[in-house]
């Protein structure tokens, strides 16, 4: 594989089958010889961290194999990096589309997607950064419409003083619409939360700290926003 080197893996979910999932070998694998990481904002220092496995990543795939599958329900995975959360939820025949802002992200998508032996997952370009409505991929559509579940990882990881993850989450959630968040306490959620409040959300904060499926300590949050539910 040119410019970077990867690993498989097979990750245990609770609750849900197994995934055989493909990432990077570590932190120090950067490619870009077109240039369009650069261009998307991405520095070198960033550019690996969509295609490792992070223990928040795993929380929230864990969580949606628990949660009971609701008719008609769409859902969107914002930065969702390898998508595990999205796969689980695809697998249990949830409408789920993944995104994220990366350029090598669908590729590492449709390749698990296959290592799993499951159909087509949706994908769109998903970019709430600086600039986020005039930056976009050529040739991949953006995220569109609006959906009853927003989900994320490790989304909190900047202080996001100008509200782009708030606002790009309000642009897309449906009235009636839950969000989900799982937080490796960053330090980051009072301004989210109080941006979440301003769009008529109300928090449920879930403890998760505890050891995960593979005996590793993990400290978090699940944030629960809801807004419109009686």
């Amino acid at each position: 594989m040119p410019g970077y080197q990867t690993k498989q893996e097979c990750v245990a979910i609770p609750g849900s089958h197994d995934l055989h999932i493909q990432s990077l070998l570590d932190r120090q694998q950067y490619a870009d010889p077109l240039g369009e990481a650069e261009a998307l904002g991405i520095s070198s220092a960033a550019w690996p961290l969509f295609g490792l496995l992070w223990p928040s990543s795993l929380q929230l795939a864990t969580w949606m194999a628990e949660r009971p599958l609701v008719p008609g329900e769409r859902i969107l995975e914002v930065g969702c990096g390898l998508a595990l959360a999205s796969m689980v939820a695809h697998r249990q025949g949830a409408d789920v589309t993944a995104s994220d802002c990366h350029p090598l992200t669908e590729t590492f998508l449709n390749r698990n997607i296959d290592l799993n032996e499951l159909s087509p997952l949706p994908y769109r370009h998903g970019n709430w950064g600086d600039d986020a409505d005039t930056v976009e991929r050529p040739g991949h559509p953006a995220v569109s419409g609006r959906f009853d579940l927003i989900i994320g990882s490790d989304v909190l990881y900047e202080r996001d003083e100008s509200g782009k993850l708030s606002g790009f989450i309000a642009l897309h959630a449906l009235p009636c619409a839950e969000v989900l968040i799982v937080d490796p306490n960053r330090g980051n959620r009072s301004a989210f939360n109080k941006r979440m409040a301003d769009a008529g959300f109300t928090l449920e904060e879930i403890d998760l700290s505890g050891r995960d499926a593979q005996g590793t300590p993990y400290k978090g949050r699940m944030l629960r926003y809801q807004r419109g539910h009686a």
